[in-house]
């Protein structure tokens, strides 16, 4: 049997289940009823049952089956290097390893034969010791989910709070999602941490913060040229900011603003659930396509402008082509927040407006923006931090050159472009070039995590509490 057959049987075995805790339930609420006691004394509807049954039939077979996957593996490992084929292999654990990979493959099905003799006879080895021991999980699990359905069918009866328990299992999983989420989260930042302290070890932070020149070319060797780089991040975040905080915040935010007032203010009802799915579209489109979008169309308009006034140094690829694009990506962020934090202010404050006189307009900008301010803010910022981590139109767009410039006709780069940089090719895992970018990424998640903490505050500092 294998794990799959498995997972099949414990589903069918969670379904049988709730059939006939269901039929159960039913039968004693139809006998309650005969009698005539009240239909109260099911304490809970047939429908709980028989979710309970299925909850009490599956999730225990599930964490059997996902605890047993890992361990599986370990345990057919240690099988086949017990067999005699097994204890014949090298002692190198780089030609061990690709042996027992080459036996794997073989022995599901996924080649033939390997290029190692000792791999295929290794193959029906860890065919049969597979075999055995999914077999072993399998009846494991598929036993868990008998014994489970059972216990929740027996426990069926006038007085049993299904419904309850039901609520129990569901606080239990929303529990462990939680606990998955925070545990997740705090993997990223040690992983980062741990890396990042490593690169710094070898360059100085002093250097890495305060340098005004990047250039992360290391040498393999050390008696190659150029063995050692520079590892200043000034001009990749200053890059970073002028292109996400700067050119696509001045594209993003008037725009976005000023879409979320027409259809709050001014659009007729029929006119905004036109126009507002079409806007939210932009927030659906993949970043690539921006970026085609950009590279194909929006940077030659800009070097052709800047060639008309005069500018014979302008570059293909350009800070101002990739912000334009990227503050048309993140229009729709600003427009949704402002459109909610708009929708939020009460009629009768606009009403009270125009009662004393004001124009729509005067109405618009001194009650009714001033009063959704606090939202406007908290999605700009959000709005910020979704640009700064923007690669695919960096790319494309604006080159990777690594100038600190305020010329938005030149070429820059960003922190996201240089991590994709730093992380592809054959450099050595432990070489300064590499663990540059875990640096990169600690400093770009502790600002990303800065902006957020400051729109949560604004949010929650000035937000209106309105009846």
């Amino acid at each position: 049997m294998t794990l799959g057959l498995a997972l099949i049987a414990v589903l069918l075995v969670a379904a049988l289940a709730a059939v006939v805790a269901f039929r159960r339930a039913a039968a004693l609420r139809v006998v309650a009823a005969s009698v005539g006691q009240k239909r109260s004394r099911l304490n809970s509807l047939p429908g709980y049952h028989a979710s309970y049954a299925v909850l009490w039939a599956t999730l225990p077979a599930l964490l059997v089956l996902a605890a047993w996957v890992p361990t599986q593996g370990q345990l057919i490992d240690r099988s086949v290097l017990s067999s005699p084929e097994g204890r014949a292999l090298p002692k190198s654990d780089i030609r061990r390893e690709s042996i027992l990979g080459e036996a794997q493959d073989i022995a599901a099905g996924r080649i033939e034969r390997g290029y190692n003799p000792e791999a295929n006879a290794l193959a029906p080895q860890y065919r049969e010791a597979t075999a055995r021991y999914s077999t072993i999980g399998g009846t494991l699990a598929l036993l868990v989910a008998l014994g489970g359905a059972a216990f929740a069918i027996s426990r069926i009866g006038f007085g049993f709070r299904a419904r309850a328990g039901v609520e129990r299992w569901i606080m239990v999983l929303l529990v462990a999602a939680s606990t998955v989420a925070i545990l997740t989260t705090l993997g990223i930042v040690l992983s980062l941490l741990f890396e990042s302290l490593r690169f710094f070890k070898l360059v100085s932070p002093v250097e890495f913060l305060f340098g005004t020149t990047w250039s992360p070319q290391t040498a393999l060797r050390a008696d190659q040229a150029g063995s050692s780089g520079a590892f200043g991040s000034i001009p990749l975040f200053w890059g970073t900011a002028f292109i996400g905080a700067i050119i696509a915040m001045i594209v993003a935010i008037p725009l976005g603003l000023m879409s979320a007032i027409f259809l709050t203010q001014y659009a007729q009802p029929r006119v905004r659930s036109w126009l507002k799915p079409i806007l939210e579209i932009l927030a659906g489109v993949p970043t690539v396509v921006y970026g085609y979008f950009a590279a194909l169309t929006v940077a030659p308009l800009v070097r052709d402008f800047a060639v008309s006034i005069g500018i014979t140094s302008a570059s293909s690829e350009s800070a101002l082509a990739a912000g334009l694009v990227m503050g048309i990506m993140i229009i729709p962020f600003v427009s949704s927040m402002a459109d909610d934090s708009l929708a939020a202010v009460p009629q009768a404050m606009r009403d009270g407006s125009l009662a004393l006189g004001a124009t729509r307009s005067e109405t618009i900008k001194r009650v009714v923006l001033p009063a959704a301010l606090p939202g406007v803010v908290g999605g700009v910022l959000l709005a910020v931090s979704r640009a700064i981590g923007e690669t695919m139109i960096v790319v494309m767009a604006a080159g990777l050159s690594a100038n600190l410039t305020a010329n938005p006709f030149q070429s820059v780069t960003t922190v996201t472009v240089q991590i994709v940089q730093l992380l592809t090719g054959d450099q050595e895992f432990d070489s300064a070039k590499t663990l540059a970018a875990f640096a990169l990424g600690l400093l770009l998640f502790l600002i990303t995590l800065v902006l957020n903490l400051i729109a949560l505050h604004v949010v929650r500092r000035y937000r209106e509490a309105y009846e």
